[in-house]
């Protein structure tokens, strides 16, 4: 039988590399979404996401630039995609596509309070 010093050593590492998975993940999600905005147009989500930020910041986010989109009559190109709802039925939805140039307009339209979501601000004006 193990003993107690081993097993709490064994819980050690193992929730070490959850954490090194779960941030690996999390970088990845960048590289790929910073990836996908050099190519063309993508969702204001995935901009924000290639900027770096988590997924409650995103968001809140990405409903504000939504917001600013329709005041300032800023139109994403439309595009098709296929939505997954309640794990089987796949419903073609059309959806909004940015470029980047857009995104930095929207961006530089958008005042935000929270001291998160100017950062979120000056990194999309930055790309």
């Amino acid at each position: 039988m193990a003993s107690a010093h081993a097993r709490r050593a064994a819980a050690v590492l193992r929730d070490r590399t959850r954490a090194n998975r779960a941030a690996t993940r999390e970088r990845r999600a960048a590289l790929i979404a910073a990836h996908r905005i050099r190519k063309g147009a993508r969702s204001l989500a995935t901009h924000v996401i290639a900027a770096g930020f988590t997924a409650d910041t995103v968001s809140g986010a990405v409903n504000a630039l939504r917001n600013q989109a329709r005041k300032t009559g800023i139109l994403g190109a439309p595009a098709r995609i296929r939505r997954t709802f309640i794990g089987r039925a796949r419903l073609v939805v059309i959806v909004k596509r940015y470029t980047r140039a857009q995104v930095a307009q929207l961006a530089e339209n958008w005042k935000p309070r929270k001291p998160e979501y100017k950062a979120v601000r000056a990194a999309l004006l930055a790309a």
